[in-house]
């Protein structure tokens, strides 16, 4: 399974990178912005971003041809354009933007998002930024791994963003809910979104780009913080909305499925670390649907993953469902 993807040691993909060559401010908050397609106003969506704040904003573009980004980039100095050669999934284009940023936080949205409201990159900074010994009790952010926002659809009607994990028969489910109280946990930031730690989220390896699958991306990135002691919470402070329909997102159990299973739900915790017993070669067969070969090549190089970071795990996949309240699905 090779290491975790790190935005410091996985390939580097083929970009070019134009402008960003001035910070806007100096908050300590950048924003990356995700292009989902569809023909929205880039001047307006800019000039947006740029009265909330951010130091830097760095627009991932797709391998398309952009005939606006040299007008753009002249007219905002502090966005920095990342032009693809070819396409990324959503993970790995976060991992090469916040390769690109130094600041502490830096908050993911897409360009079929707007800001209803967030008091600006300062007050994100002032809300997420305090050092562990002023976090008292756990109410305040102090530096969590991710913050994700309250969303809206168009109609401005609050969406069921976060999500709980369950387990039934050996396999795992997500439950959606609505954001109801300040801080309540959620397995991943929905979409993508939210106001991440650079330098937890370098710590954690960022998202994994072996994983194509959107969906089994996010769960992996979602199990891997909890299993590894980092948390992930909303708040109510930053609200956005989409401008188009909500996206979908497709859970089907596919390749990304069985990366996915071996990283996360195979490991055993006992004592100081994890690995993965034998003995669930097995039922990694059944599941997998392949011939035993390649079945067993997998497994054993999961295993060899496991061992490689069994230090870092802190709980297995099977006490994550008791850090969610079964009817609220808040965290403790």
């Amino acid at each position: 399974m090779n290491t975790i993807p790190s935005i410091f040691n996985a390939p580097v993909p083929a970009y070019t990178a134009v402008g960003g060559s001035e910070p806007a401010a100096s908050t300590g908050v950048s924003a990356i912005l995700l292009n989902r397609g569809g023909r929205y106003p880039r001047r307006t969506l800019f000039q947006e971003l740029e009265k909330t704040g951010f130091d830097y904003i760095v627009s991932v573009e797709g391998p398309q041809e952009r005939y606006d980004v040299e007008e753009l980039s002249l007219r905002f100095p502090q966005v920095r354009f990342i032009l693809l050669k070819e396409a990324l999934s959503p993970g790995e284009q976060i991992n090469l933007a916040a390769s690109e940023l130094s600041e502490p936080l830096f908050f993911v949205l897409w360009n079929d998002l707007r800001i209803l409201h967030s008091g600006g990159a300062v007050r994100m900074a002032e809300r997420l930024l305090l050092p562990p010994e002023e976090a008292a009790g756990g109410t305040p952010p102090g530096r969590r791994l991710c913050t994700a926002p309250l969303i809206q659809n168009i109609q401005l009607e609050t969406l069921p963003t976060l999500v709980a994990p369950v387990f039934y028969k050996g396999a795992v489910n997500t439950v959606p809910f609505v954001l109801e109280r300040e801080g309540a946990a959620s397995l991943y930031p929905f979409d993508g979104v939210g106001v991440y730690d650079r330098e937890r989220f370098i710590r954690l390896g960022g998202f994994d780009g072996m994983l194509k699958s959107p969906h089994w991306q996010l769960m992996d990135f979602g199990f891997r913080a909890y299993l590894w002691g980092e948390e992930i919470r909303a708040t109510q402070v930053i609200r956005l909305s989409y401008n188009s329909e909500t996206p979908s997102e497709n859970s089907t159990a596919e390749e990304s499925y069985r990366r996915f299973y071996l990283k996360n739900l195979a490991p055993v915790f006992q004592g100081d670390g994890a690995r993965i017993p034998l003995g669930r070669f097995f039922t990694y067969l059944f599941r997998s649907g392949g011939d035993p070969f390649s079945a067993w090549a997998e497994f054993a190089e999961g295993r060899r993953w496991v061992r490689d970071n069994r230090r870092r795990f802190r709980r297995d996949a099977r006490s994550l469902s008791g850090l969610w309240d079964p009817v609220a699905g808040d965290g403790a």
